[in-house]
């Protein structure tokens, strides 16, 4: 019997701030379902929206369930990420769906799979008409290179999972053309969600993510699916920190707290931060926030020079001055004064 999973920690830097990335709890697709303009139908916890699961009813389940909009809406989920591998189906209409910047367009038939560190986004803005159904279970990750833990009440013999589990975290695909088995498995499952009665609800929705969850494993074997293990390193936990970070400068960051996100020590964390940007830690940090006040300094002239440095990390004025002379030879004033004389018309107007 697979040991309990015990509750995933809370989101990585790269799972997002509470001022910008929260766990998506769909807020534009709720007062859509309020006005009457989509229909929702979901089971639910942690603040995902649908008729709340009793406590004990299959706990790392997050949501499951669909929406049915019959005509075009004005919402859209913006980029988030999920507290768990989510799953969706789209088994009617078009969307646009997008992952880590890159849009996918999905037709009828598209399977989507996310991590919780990929950072995806459906509507441009806004959502098609479409029916959409969903599946979020938090298997205790948040960074590529933890061990998944696979839900005690999954049946699928360890080794499916194990080779499931490969196939999820070496393979970062986010679109599948889906067999109609996976769609007619959706359907079910939607189906049983609409129920206005809960009883017997627990068994029949566990057995079927379960088949769908099988039928996923066996979806990849049949396609040769490349698998990527640096996908799963602790390197590439820290790849993806770093290259969030220049959108969390506002917090005061010190090495041991950086290194925690990654859940590594301190050394451990350093040594990868060389060898990925061939700087120190503290010093990528710097060059971060620095490459963040000349852009503001220059683009956002409204703004003051005192806003610019506490927005981009630093603690005071007085060192935030004292740092951009260190590295520019320049105050901020005088940059930006710089950058203003630079961008303006020459005399006697613009143009031959």
């Amino acid at each position: 019997m697979r040991p309990k999973p015990k509750p995933a920690e809370g989101p990585a830097i790269f799972l997002g701030q509470a001022t910008t990335y929260h766990a998506d709890r769909c807020e534009p697709l709720v007062q859509a379902a309020e006005r009457g303009e989509v229909t929702l139908q979901a089971l639910a916890r942690r603040g995902y929206p649908g008729k709340a699961m009793p406590a004990r009813m299959l706990p790392e389940l997050s949501t499951v369930g669909f929406w049915d909009a019959t005509a075009p809406q004005n919402w859209g989920l913006g980029w988030h990420r999920n507290e768990g591998i989510e799953l969706t189906y789209l088994s009617r209409g078009r969307l646009d769906f997008a992952v880590d910047g890159r849009a996918y367009p999905l037709e009828s038939g598209c399977l989507t799979i996310t991590r919780p560190w990929q950072m995806h986004r459906v509507g441009n803005p806004r959502v098609r008409a479409s029916r959409l159904h969903w599946l979020i279970l938090d298997v205790g990750v948040r960074r590529p290179n933890q061990r998944w833990q696979w839900p005690a009440w999954l049946v699928l013999a360890p080794a499916e999972l194990r080779e499931l589990t490969d196939f999820l975290r070496h393979n970062e695909q986010p679109v599948w053309e889906a067999d109609a088995q996976i769609g007619h498995c959706f359907e079910r499952i939607g189906a049983l969600v609409s129920r206005p009665e809960q009883q017997r609800v627990q068994t029949r929705l566990q057995l079927l993510i379960n088949e769908l969850l099988l039928m996923v494993l066996e979806m990849m074997q049949s396609r040769n699916v490349p698998l990527d293990r640096k996908l799963s390193t602790t390197r590439r936990t820290v790849e993806l920190f770093l290259a969030s970070l220049p959108d969390h400068l506002g917090k005061p960051w010190t090495l041991d707290e950086m290194a925690h996100q990654c859940g590594l020590g301190r050394t451990r964390f350093a040594d990868h931060c060389r060898q990925i940007t061939n700087v120190a830690p503290v010093e990528y940090l710097l060059n971060c926030r620095m490459e963040a006040a000349r852009r503001l300094l220059r683009a956002d002239l409204g703004r003051s020079v005192s806003d610019i440095g506490f927005a981009c990390g630093f603690q005071s004025s007085q060192y935030f001055t004292t740092v951009f002379r260190r590295q520019t030879k320049l105050s901020p004033r005088e940059y930006r004064k710089l950058g203003s004389a630079d961008s303006a018309p020459a005399p006697g107007g613009v143009g031959p």
